[in-house]
C-alpha cells in the first residue's frame, strides 16, 4: 500500500474528483438517459440513531436505525428539453390533477407511491475516472420527488434558470467497480430497509 508521502508524487494512483459524474433519470430525461443539464447533486447518506441503555451509573451505546436522509439536486432550465415541463408532468403522472370543476371530473385521481416510484424510475450517479469509465455507481430505489423549487426571476440577473429537486427514496446500493476494466469490484454494502 502506498504511503502517505508517496500517494501524492505516484502519478498513476487518482483521486476521485467531484467534477466527474453523471445522474440517470430514465424517465426525465425527455427519451435520453443521461441528464446532462443536472448541474449539482447530492449524493445519498444515512444516519444511524443511537440507543442508550443504563447499568447504574454506566451508560452504554448501541446503534440503532439506518435512515436515508433526502438527496437533491440542481438542473439548468434548457429551452429543450424543457426540464420545468419535464418536472411538471412527473408530478401529473404521479397521480396530481389541477382541481378545478372542468378538470376534476367524476373520477378525480390522487398521488400515489406506485405511480410517483413509476413516473420516474431508479435515479442512478455515476464517479466516473480520467477516461469517463464508472467507478462507483449509487442507485436510489423507490424515488419520488419530494420537492421542486423553481429558481426567482429578476431583470438584474444574468444567472442561467434552474429548478432545486429534493429527491426521498426508500434505500440506497453502491457498487464500485475496478477501475482499469470496470467490472464489477462488490455491491456491499448494499442497504436495504429492514
Amino acid at each position: 500500500m502506498a504511503g502517505t508521502t508517496s500517494y501524492w508524487t505516484d502519478a498513476s494512483l487518482e483521486p476521485k474528483r467531484n467534477f466527474r459524474w453523471r445522474v440517470s433519470i430514465p424517465l426525465l430525461a425527455g427519451g435520453q438517459s443521461v441528464i446532462w443539464w443536472v448541474k449539482n447533486f447530492k449524493p445519498p447518506s444515512y444516519d444511524i440513531s443511537e440507543v442508550t441503555h443504563n447499568i447504574m451509573d454506566n451508560k452504554f451505546n448501541f446503534p440503532g436505525r439506518l435512515t436515508w436522509t433526502d438527496c437533491s439536486m440542481t438542473m439548468v432550465d434548457p429551452v429543450s428539453p424543457n426540464a420545468v415541463q419535464l418536472t411538471n408532468d412527473i408530478i401529473i403522472s404521479a397521480g396530481y390533477s389541477t382541481k378545478s370543476l372542468t378538470s376534476f371530473g367524476a373520477k378525480p385521481t390522487t398521488m400515489s407511491k406506485r405511480k410517483s416510484v413509476v413516473a420516474t424510475g431508479n435515479v442512478l450517479v455515476e464517479i466516473l475516472n480520467s477516461e469517463g469509465k464508472t467507478i462507483e455507481k449509487w442507485t436510489l430505489h423507490n424515488p419520488w420527488i419530494k420537492s421542486a423549487t423553481f429558481s426567482e426571476l429578476s431583470y438584474e440577473s444574468d444567472d442561467l434558470r434552474t429548478i432545486d429537486i429534493t429527491w426521498k427514496y426508500d434505500w440506497a446500493e453502491c457498487e464500485n467497480f475496478d477501475h482499469t476494466n470496470t467490472a464489477a469490484l462488490s455491491s456491499t454494502p448494499q442497504f436495504k430497509p429492514n
